[in-house]
């Protein structure tokens, strides 16, 4: 049998948490940063250890088969690979910034040069409102383009915006592009073995957003319980030792868990439990 190649990046803000999604999958990761590859033959998979920016390459020319990288990476390749599953790592933002009190609305970039590690990202984005600007690819620190009389715009990732107005820049006009870790496969392909990969994959994804839920409530407040927690498919009933009790049990939202539990003690449940899921197939 195959293995399933797999792309993995091997450094940047995107590489530890990629590591971790797989371990909690149940793939083996390697321990020594060095390492270039690795087999996992128990689970079918072997891992390739590689650039973020490389990845989609790889994949979209079929040499691997999947591939863990970042939308703003995939999208400025301009690979044959195709985003399957958003992995909710890795979030940032695309943003124009320019001199403070310089820019204001988007069409005032016709005619500038803009300075940006993401031709490809800000081209197509340029091209589909019609803004006809020269763009400048710059690796890192492009903030600085603009004092050293590079560009007059830069387009960058914009977390808290610090960074920016040091560099005396503000931000204006539409977010270009939110971005996160995403999986990629070829365009229009699906290995042998994947969807068994992406079922543990978004079973991880679906325990780190739900958490388990038990409590005992009077068997006469049951229905506005279940409204409360509906659960997934519907939550598990049963009786208790306690004549007129019953016991429940559902996966809730783990955001907004704690207001479920508050809900719940004033409408009479005790014994009001939280537990984490590690995985789970739904």
């Amino acid at each position: 049998m195959s293995l399933l190649r797999i792309a993995v990046p091997n450094k940047g803000s995107l590489s530890q948490s990629a590591s971790e999604i797989l371990r909690e999958s149940g793939y083996r990761q390697r321990d020594d940063a060095k390492q270039l590859a690795l087999t996992d033959t128990e689970n079918g998979v072997e891992f390739f250890y590689l650039r973020p920016r490389d990845i989609a390459l790889y994949v979209g020319e079929g040499t691997l088969d999947v591939g863990i990288t970042g939308r703003d990476l995939l999208l400025d390749s301009g690979a044959k690979a195709d985003e399957v599953l958003s992995l909710g790592f890795g979030r940032s933002r695309f943003r124009f910034a320019g001199p403070v009190g310089r820019f204001g609305a988007l069409e005032e970039l016709a005619g500038t040069r803009i300075a940006t590690s993401y031709v490809g990202v800000v081209r197509a984005f340029l091209e589909e409102r019609g803004i006809a600007a020269e763009v400048v690819r710059l690796d890192g620190a492009v903030e600085t383009s603009i004092q050293l009389g590079v560009a007059d715009v830069v387009a960058d990732v914009v977390e808290t915006g610090s960074t920016l107005r040091a560099a005396g820049l503000e931000v204006f006009g539409e977010t270009i592009l939110e971005s996160e870790a995403v999986l990629v496969t070829r365009g229009g392909a699906v290995p042998d073995g994947f969807e068994v990969f992406r079922r543990r994959v978004e079973g991880v994804l679906v325990a780190r957003t739900y958490v388990m839920m038990d409590y005992d409530i009077e068997q006469a407040h049951v229905s506005r319980a279940v409204e409360i927690t509906p659960g997934i498919e519907g939550p598990t009933i049963a009786p208790l030792h306690r004549e007129g009790w019953v016991a429940v049990r559902a996966m809730v939202p783990r955001d907004g868990a704690q207001r479920l539990m508050d809900e719940l003690y004033e409408l009479g449940a005790r014994g009001i439990l939280l537990t984490d899921i590690h995985a789970c197939r739904l």
